[in-house]
């Protein structure tokens, strides 16, 4: 089943926002751990879901799709985050 372009809009709008989030995060000291990081971004990622969740439109497959689709791109977009905070913990 093809996404509705409302729907691949607001997930492109999604993944730009947090991306934005992303890169203005700033790294301090004394660092949280690598598993409140991890969690921290989960949280961000779920918080996402949820937002996004209220402006879907169509079916619930399709809005549910869509969720899943976001979900996965927002993870996706983490995966590097995460390996740039592995690398400042052991850069201390």
């Amino acid at each position: 089943m093809a996404l509705l372009q409302a729907n691949k809009d607001l997930i492109s709008t999604g993944m730009k926002e947090f991306n934005a989030l992303l890169n203005q995060q700033v790294f301090t000291d004394p660092p949280v751990s690598e598993e409140a990081m991890v969690t921290m971004v989960n949280d961000w990622v779920n918080f996402y879901i949820n937002y996004y969740r209220q402006q879907m439109t169509g079916e619930q497959q399709e809005q549910d799709q869509a969720l899943e689709e976001l979900r996965q791109e927002l993870n996706t977009l983490s995966v590097p985050f995460l390996a740039k905070y592995r690398d400042f913990l052991k850069s201390l």
